[in-house]
């Protein structure tokens, strides 16, 4: 028998390319899926993409099948905080019916193992700013409301005999590949240092801070970033953990320590040799002053290390993304 596929919604975003890269790099089989409403044909690469909709349980359940998938990635989701609060009913169409349709194809069709995009939106505003795994979980936004109970739809699957799953919490994805092949190029971007980096060159003209007067060091929000390489390692290493018999879990993915919103401006003006247009705004409603995981776990039970635990490394990867993209447009 051939070797079994890898399916990777959301193939064509941001976090679900640099997977996609990497897993190619190794030799795995894979097939992306994307609807491109956010995603971007040139990051899949030289992966098959099919265009269409997570929640087509027809084209879903034809991939699974043709393609003999057994382990689904699934990333596609819409992530903007704001906009979940906006349209909260666009996120849970979105982000949870469809997972539950994603996962009924799943089961018909015999998938093995489910590597799940979540987030530490799960989390809310836990009281010390630090997020541990068995922590409460007390989602303040649709977005994050709308993972939480895909977490519980597939450990209640999970739990019926049906698959396994690792589910990674995500806290502040930034960087892009190393190499430059791809990188995060979302339209009208609201990540920090995505937006920080355009600023430096050219594609903004200021960045805000929101909120200056936190308890933190320097008054501002201080958070737990991670670059994309490393989180995308993550994933390998789950489906590894998964392949090996792993029983299903949750982790969180990020360094255990953080930085605030003025020393990532710091390193971005640093790197890029410009100073940046700095605009103090009041704080943004639901805000947390801190948010770091707790990192311990995913290091025991997967083995992950990370490699490019450093701001500059992240801020580098970005700077270079940007200016490629000044040049080569993608959008």
């Amino acid at each position: 028998m051939s070797q079994a596929a890898i399916l990777v919604t959301g193939g064509a975003g941001y976090i679900g390319s640099h997977v996609l890269l990497q897993l190619q790099e190794r030799g795995e089989r894979v097939v992306a899926l994307d609807n491109l409403y956010t995603g971007f044909r040139q990051a899949v690469r030289a992966a098959p993409l099919i265009v269409g909709s997570v929640a087509d349980r027809e084209l879903v359940g034809r991939i699974l099948r043709e393609h003999q998938v057994d382990t689904v990635m699934h990333f596609a989701a819409h992530t903007i905080v704001p906009e979940s609060v906006r349209e909260p009913l666009k996120y849970y169409a979105n982000n949870t019916c469809a997972t539950r349709s994603l996962l009924e194809a799943c089961q018909q069709h015999g998938v093995r193992s489910v590597v799940f995009s979540s987030t530490a939106a799960v989390y809310g505003m836990p009281p010390d700013g630090v997020a541990a795994e068995d922590g409460p979980l007390a989602p303040i936004n649709p977005y994050g409301t709308s993972k939480l109970m895909s977490e519980w739809i597939l450990r209640d699957l999970a739990a019926s005999g049906a698959l396994r799953y690792a589910s990674l919490r995500y806290f502040n994805v930034a960087g892009s590949d190393p190499q430059g092949r791809i990188g995060q190029a979302t339209r009208q971007a609201t990540l920090l240092i995505k937006v920080a980096c355009e600023a430096a060159v050219g594609r903004r003209d200021h960045v805000a801070i929101y909120g200056t007067d936190y308890a933190t060091a320097d008054g501002t929000g201080v958070r737990d970033y991670i670059h994309i390489e490393d989180l995308a390692r993550a994933h390998l290493d789950a489906l590894d953990y998964l392949r090996r018999g792993g029983a299903s879990v949750t982790l969180n993915c990020g360094y255990g320590h953080g930085y605030s919103v003025r020393q990532v401006l710091q390193s971005v003006q640093r790197l890029s040799g410009h100073p940046l247009v700095v605009r103090e705004q009041p704080r943004r409603s639901g805000d947390p002053p801190t948010l770091i995981a707790r990192a311990e776990r995913i290091r025991s039970v997967l083995g992950w290390q990370p490699r490019l635990d450093d701001l500059d490394a992240i801020v580098a990867s970005s700077l270079a993304w940007e200016r490629r993209l000044l040049a080569e447009p993608w959008i």
